[in-house]
């Protein structure tokens, strides 16, 4: 599925077979997590380098010729030789390099990729659950890790990624409590089934002051709501990738030694570390699936809201199959 140009929809397109380079992989798909950062690329507000481009960033897959079983992340390539690379921070690597933007990622039948970049992942969790840790779930983790040692914390957008740290979260004892688009009585009744212990509104107080905020909703707005909302020392992290302008807020919403910060990208120590705490939690990833030619379909319902949990094209099924299956595992 090509993106020929930000506006257009994705076109269904046969193309020559990709070619591994030396240090690469060449990987059948079996299913590939749709991100807002594809729908934030589809309308044009991030930067596509090159196209025609397959986007794609979230891939499950196994290597041509094998059985082993790859995860293949947004981060595609860093040059090792910035500042950043050598201080342990890749994801801000000035020449990076990313799935599905400056490489053709995922949402393809072949896909080729840097095998320093890959994941092996374990046998267990089917593809189209584990399709979505490897964005959704990465990001998610590191803006909780980033938010300190929050013992209530909020989480603003309860979509692929919030659904997945609020597992983490309850797990490791804390309190979360989760804000949706005012009236989404069905998102938060899915953050209260997956442990929230309140959810509510983003225009709602939260029953007592949050430790930390973490926002996955790219609405600028969120971030002067989300500072008055928390304590002293606490931190709002903004998690996405993209976001709209955030408006001028009084420096006492700020003061009180509260940070404001982003995450950007992820690291392979952050993909290494939550494909070791998955299993153990276990996480399990709510998805919508679509066949491969109904990306643009699985794009139009995360734009309109309609995705409980995270959308996955899966490979394997077929075209007639009813789009949006939902399946919850593994228990």
């Amino acid at each position: 599925m090509l993106l020929d140009a930000p506006g257009r929809p994705l076109r269904l397109a046969e193309v020559a077979d990709p070619e591994p380079m030396p240090g690469q992989l060449l990987v059948e798909v079996h299913a590939c997590g749709v991100c807002r950062t594809d729908l934030h690329l589809v309308d044009g507000e991030l930067e596509i380098t090159d196209s025609p481009r397959i986007l794609g960033h979230q891939i499950v897959g196994t290597v041509a010729g094998s059985d082993r079983r790859v995860g293949i992340p947004w981060l595609g390539w860093t040059c090792g030789e910035c500042r950043f690379c050598r201080s342990g921070r890749e994801n801000l690597c000035d020449r990076a390099r990313f799935t599905g933007r400056d490489i053709d990622g995922g949402f393809a039948e072949l896909t080729v990729a840097d095998a320093r970049f890959c994941f092996d992942l374990p046998a267990g969790s089917p593809d189209v659950q584990a399709a979505p840790l490897l964005c959704a779930g990465l990001i998610g983790h590191r803006a909780l890790r980033l938010a300190g040692d929050p013992a209530c914390l909020g989480l603003y957008g309860f979509g692929a990624a919030a659904h997945i740290v609020c597992q983490v979260a309850v797990a490791e004892g804390r309190r979360v409590f989760a804000f949706t688009r005012p009236g989404d009585s069905a998102s938060q009744a899915f953050a209260r089934q997956l442990g929230a212990e309140w959810a509510g509104d983003t225009e709602d107080s939260a029953p007592e002051p949050l430790d930390a905020a973490i926002i996955f909703a790219p609405a600028g707005e969120l971030v002067p709501t989300a500072l008055r909302l928390t304590a002293k020392g606490g931190t709002v992290v903004c998690a996405g990738i993209h976001m709209s302008d955030i408006p001028s807020f009084p420096y006492r919403d700020l003061w009180g030694e509260r940070t404001l910060r982003s995450v950007a990208n992820l690291t392979r120590a952050d993909g290494e570390a939550l494909l070791a705490l998955a299993p153990t939690i276990p996480i399990r990833t709510h998805v919508s699936t679509y066949p491969l030619e109904g990306a643009n379909d699985a794009l139009d319902d995360l734009r309109a809201g309609r995705i409980e949990g995270a959308a996955v094209i899966d490979l394997e099924r077929a075209v007639d199959d009813p789009k949006g299956i939902r399946s919850l595992g593994p228990p």
